[in-house]
């Protein structure tokens, strides 16, 4: 319950920090053209808090946090006098109205840039993505990929962390290859990957892992580093520092061979042989089940990742700046080319998220720390930026639209015809919200 309750006060946070800046852009922009805002509201419904500048605009904060808009003045609605009219958006030139429009996505993308650049001046800590254990007869095998190797591009873009590689790799779903540049005793070489039957499922699987790859993780030892409370371990004594010799008369050499041996012993009592301060002890123990498997209920210590493999991303202002640039743009191109693989069909509608798993996303970032709370704001800005720019009325980019054809017609698109795609336009959102809801629970559910 813990969880939930962060999880939802972060979303809360997120969607609103993202959700601010876009309705900020085309309050800003509306006021530089000379355009009388009468409500700048964050989220939708009964106003909880609400108070009038001197602007004379009403800044509220609404009950229902999945969104936010800014009410100009229209003269074809609202009671105005002859004074009030030049203020009016629908009184503006076509080229200002579509200024007030734009700016709200454009925000996005500045915010995103600002997020990115204060994330890689304060520093992230990083781990270079080594390729560990490959999977015989996986494609990363049958391409030639080894373990050991470091990843340093994939289709000549330089990446430096497993998230970078974990988007790239995004970027090529549904693509029939993708090339992988690797750097073995300091020689680089391409690798071309064919990716015809890479059966990749984001509800049960990561994009690296279902090419058939690990991640490279230092080598976990036999010492006991935790033990569980009221676990088979605790009611035998065993302690934090002990290293396991020898199970049921089994020497072992490696924790993996300790796993599968108390694995094959549920609901037992064996000898354990253990290491504690330079002495050997045996020790009964009767040994749990979880899952129709032995269980013991410790947590062994790893070794420490070699520092060669451990790195801090950071930057100074200029070079942080342009890297929040740089992966503001790497945002909106893997934005686009997903929703263009949606359309032609390359993915499935399973791989989108709705409010529930950008909830999920935000807990769990937030949980991490300040940096990755960063990049996930970032993350989601893009997206919020890149939807509202699709020519769908109701969206940004509908009104975008009319506003081009406006533009060439040199008239107005008819009320009539607007009215019917904005109800076309609602009934598509909400057709994407209905989906994106039912993926998100089952993803819980699964």
């Amino acid at each position: 319950m813990e969880q939930v309750f962060w999880s939802v006060g972060a979303f809360i946070v997120a969607l609103g920090l993202v959700v601010t800046f876009h309705e900020f852009g085309h309050f800003w922009v509306a006021r530089r053209c000379g355009v009388k805002v009468l409500t700048f509201s964050i989220g939708f419904g009964t106003p909880l808090l609400k108070w009038r500048g001197k602007d004379g605009t009403q800044y509220q904060v609404a009950a229902i946090p999945l969104g936010g808009y800014v009410r100009m003045l229209d003269h074809e609605i609202d009671p105005v006098t002859d004074q009030e009219v030049p203020q009016s958006f629908r009184a503006k030139s076509v080229q200002q109205r579509f200024a007030v429009v734009v700016a709200g996505p454009m925000a996005n993308f500045i915010f995103s840039i600002a997020a990115f650049w204060l994330m890689l001046m304060i520093g992230m800590p990083a781990v270079k993505p080594v390729i560990g254990e490959i999977t015989e007869g996986s494609i990363a095998a049958d391409a030639g990929l080894t373990s050991g190797s470091v990843i340093t591009a994939i289709d000549n873009r330089r990446v430096l962390d497993w998230q970078d590689v974990n988007l790239a790799l995004v970027r090529r779903i549904g693509d029939a290859q993708t090339i992988v540049r690797v750097e073995e005793g300091g020689v680089e070489r391409d690798i071309q990957v064919p990716l015809t039957r890479w059966d990749f499922n984001p509800e049960t699987d990561s994009t690296i892992h279902s090419l058939g790859m690990d991640i490279y993780r230092a080598q976990t030892t036999s010492i006991i580093a935790a033990i569980a409370e009221n676990s088979p371990a605790a009611a035998a004594n065993l302690q934090v520092g002990d290293k396991i010799i020898a199970v049921n008369g089994t020497q072992t050499a490696n924790w993996e061979q300790i796993r599968e041996l108390i694995g094959t012993l549920p609901n037992s009592e064996q000898q354990l042989v253990v290491e504690r301060n330079g002495e050997r002890l045996a020790l009964n123990v009767r040994f749990g089940e979880q899952e129709g498997r032995g269980y013991l209920g410790v947590v062994a210590q790893q070794e420490p990742y070699p520092e060669h493999y451990l790195f801090t991303l950071q930057y100074g202002p200029v070079q942080a700046l342009a890297g929040g640039v740089e992966r503001t743009w790497n945002l909106v191109g893997l934005t686009l080319g997903m929703l263009k693989k949606l359309v032609t069909g390359d993915i499935g509608v399973n791989n989108l998220s709705g409010p529930v798993g950008i909830a999920q996303g935000a807990g769990e970032h937030a949980s991490y720390g300040l940096v990755y709370f960063l990049s996930f704001l970032a993350l989601i800005s893009v997206s919020l930026g890149v939807l509202n720019l699709l020519p769908i009325p109701m969206l940004d980019g509908g009104h975008l639209l009319f506003y081009i054809i406006e533009w060439v017609r040199g008239k107005p698109v008819p009320e009539r015809v607007q009215e019917l795609s904005f109800r076309v336009g609602l009934l598509i959102l909400v057709t994407l919200l209905m989906v994106t809801l039912f993926n998100d629970i089952g993803r819980l559910i699964s």
